[in-house]
């Protein structure tokens, strides 16, 4: 590690559902070096289902119920509860923010509904400016025969704004009218039936966009530009997250992470439990399948890189428990860190750079 990344200091934040002994947002201080979590103090607010951070890197957004909780981020990592607001819907699943920092998304997938909150300078979260319920009828009618919006994610230019639908097999591309704070919808990306998509991130350099399919277990790769017509999104590979001669009917595919340098892009699966590390073509982002290997832990939520790119976190949501693995890029293998973390149900993680003054 270099001196530079030694210097910084690093909190990791686990956002749980509330039943059993959890009781919010558990804090994290992050050994880079020796790739390791040690808990300092658990925040309380109802079920903490997702975290994002702000573009300033001043505030913490968290699911809340029916609602969004907004955090202040201190200089040691630890939060200070700001306000909270209605989504006018059931809760959500998932939260990101425009590049400008004005708005806040939030993914609905028990009622199929997107969400933009206004942000406030002072960190506070402001009115709904905008809610949309998508509609349609999926084709698994056991688990996906109406609209769960399971993602929503903007495009690297701040242009538009992707909706991922794991109910209906869409992603849906909307505009924000920022005269109106309305959202418009520009286009639709039509996934294969009884694929299940579930999640979306786009390359380091914002030309390539990875869509992972939950029920088939496997990732799409787009080309992204924005046309003369609007956005354009064309797939360019699909590519198997399992081994060939697994049965994908009992696992499901849960979540993308990418590494620091844009080289490696990561997926969760539950059912075999395991993580797969794909590596990215820099010149056409296409994948290359590395590895898939077990994370000694059940239904794995969640999973975020250290700053380093040399170690990975897992969340666990079945077990209650976070594992944490050395990641061998040369010899294609994951290298276990100790004994899994107990913390009941998490759901989520990240891992952010705080100031290094006043850190504990």
């Amino acid at each position: 590690m270099d001196i530079y990344m030694s210097e910084k200091k690093y909190v990791a934040y686990v956002g749980t559902y509330t039943h059993g002994s959890s009781i919010g947002i558990h804090l994290y201080d992050v050994d880079v070096e020796e790739g390791v979590l040690r808990e300092r103090k658990v925040v309380p607010v109802n079920n903490s289902s997702y975290l994002a951070r702000s573009k300033s890197g001043k505030y913490l957004y968290s699911i809340a119920d029916e609602g969004v909780a907004v955090f202040a981020i201190h200089a040691d990592g630890d939060l200070e509860y700001i306000n909270k607001v209605d989504i006018g819907g059931m809760r959500g699943c998932y939260l990101s923010v425009d590049e400008t920092g004005k708005y806040l998304f939030v993914a609905g997938y028990h009622d199929g509904k997107v969400t933009v909150v206004h942000t406030h300078r002072d960190g506070r979260l402001g009115s709904v400016m905008d809610g949309v319920f998508h509609k349609g009828i999926g084709s698994v009618a056991e688990r996906s025969f109406r609209p769960h919006v399971s993602c929503v994610i903007p495009t690297p230019d701040n242009k538009y704004l992707c909706a991922v639908d794991n109910g209906i097999d869409q992603v849906k591309i909307y505009r924000l009218d920022k005269r109106r704070h309305k959202l418009h919808l520009e286009d639709i990306v039509r996934c294969r039936r009884e694929s299940g998509p579930r999640e979306m991130r786009f390359s380091r350099n914002g030309k390539y966009a990875y869509l992972i399919y939950e029920l088939s277990n496997d990732v799409d790769v787009f080309s992204y530009e924005d046309g003369p017509k609007g956005p354009v999104f064309e797939k360019v590979q699909n590519i198997s997250i399992l081994d060939t001669d697994l049965d994908p009917m009992h696992d499901a595919a849960e979540t993308l992470a990418m590494s620091p340098d844009g080289r490696y892009l990561f997926a969760s699966t539950a059912g075999d439990n395991s993580i797969t590390m794909f590596s990215i073509d820099p010149e056409n982002g296409q994948l290359e399948r590395k590895f898939s290997l077990p994370i000694s832990g059940e239904y794995p939520k969640s999973m975020k890189l250290f700053p380093d790119g040399k170690h990975i976190a897992i969340v666990n949501h079945e077990s209650s428990s976070i594992t944490t693995f050395t990641i061998d890029y040369e010899k294609n293998v994951l290298m276990m860190k100790g004994k899994p973390m107990s913390v009941d149900t998490p759901n989520c993680i990240l891992i952010e750079e705080v100031s290094p003054e006043n850190t504990i």
